[in-house]
C-alpha cells in the first residue's frame, strides 16, 4: 500500500519507508522518523501508557530500533554480546552504567561496547534510535 508516496507495511513492523534502493550489494532503504514517531504515538499501544518500538533493519550482524517511551519510564537490561548505541530524536534519556548515569539529549548518542550491563529511564516523553550490532554472523 503506497499514502503520500510512502510505502506502508503490514503486520508487525508497520514503518514507513521513504525511499528503498537497490544496490548489486542489497538494499538500502531511508526512513521518515518524525512521520514514524508520530504513527507509533497514534497506536493503541502508546495510547494505552506502553512504550512503542518499531525495527527499522534487522539483521544478522545489525538491528536498529525506534522506541518512543513515556515521562517516567523505566528499563532493565542486560547488554550480553552487542555492542550498542542510543541516539536521542526526542526528549532525554537517562542510562545508568554501574554507578554512574549519564544524561542524553535530543541529538546526543552514546556508545557502549559489548557486555556492559545498563539500564535507562525518562523524566520526559522520549523518542530514541537503539543500534545493536553483533561482531558475529548468526549460527556461527
Amino acid at each position: 500500500m503506497s499514502v503520500n508516496g510512502y510505502k506502508i507495511h503490514n503486520g508487525k513492523e508497520n514503518v514507513r519507508t521513504k525511499s528503498t534502493f537497490h544496490f548489486d550489494e542489497g538494499i538500502s532503504s531511508s526512513f521518515d522518523l518524525p512521520s514514524i514517531i508520530a504513527d507509533l504515538k497514534n497506536d493503541k499501544t502508546w495510547i494505552e501508557g506502553e512504550l512503542n518500538s518499531v525495527i527499522l533493519l534487522n539483521s544478522s550482524t545489525i538491528k536498529v530500533l525506534l522506541t518512543i517511551l513515556h515521562e517516567g519510564t523505566e528499563v532493565i537490561s542486560y547488554q550480553a554480546n552487542d555492542s550498542i548505541t542510543f541516539q536521542v530524536l526526542e526528549g532525554s534519556l537517562v542510562l545508568h552504567i554501574k554507578e554512574e548515569s549519564i544524561v542524553l539529549n535530543e541529538g546526543e548518542l552514546l556508545t557502549l561496547d559489548e557486555k556492559i550491563k545498563y539500564s535507562f529511564d525518562t523524566v520526559e516523553e522520549t523518542a530514541f534510535l537503539m543500534t545493536l550490532v553483533s561482531g558475529k554472523e548468526q549460527g556461527t
